[in-house]
């Protein structure tokens, strides 16, 4: 099984919101997930995770502590490991763009309306992790 290193951001607002973007290619087309990608040979995940956050969503952010590590299959026999870090938003505009096709802060109650990536929601509770 090929293994495919990928990073994700969990950033939120002053409200605790939590920042997510709809997916505009495959995999999770459509679906809501938090910003991230594949870690770009030579990167470290600081720098991944900066980079795909500034990609799908025009924000600047500082990277934190890592949060957790998920596995999920892929195509073709991949299996993407995801390391996912805490973030700030320190700059830029939102707005979508990259693979995202929208961006945006979400509640909750907001989040938890979404059509969401297979076991987000449960990862982020988890991790205690939801937005406020």
């Amino acid at each position: 099984m090929e293994r495919v290193d990928c990073v994700g951001a969990l950033v939120y607002d002053e409200q605790h919101r939590l920042l997510v973007v709809r997916r505009a290619h495959d995999p999770g087309r459509g679906l809501w997930s938090i910003p991230g990608g594949r870690v770009e040979s030579g990167e470290d995940d600081p720098t991944a995770v900066a980079r795909e956050v500034a990609e799908e969503t025009g924000l600047t952010v500082e990277v934190g502590d890592l949060v957790g590590e998920v596995e999920r299959p892929g195509p073709r026999g991949q299996l993407y490991v995801i390391r996912d870090y805490a973030a700030t938003a320190v700059g830029g505009t939102l707005t979508a763009g990259d693979d995202a096709s929208e961006a945006r802060f979400v509640t909750r109650s907001e989040f938890a309306a979404l059509p969401t990536t297979t076991l987000l929601v449960s990862t982020l509770e988890q991790w205690n992790a939801l937005p406020g």
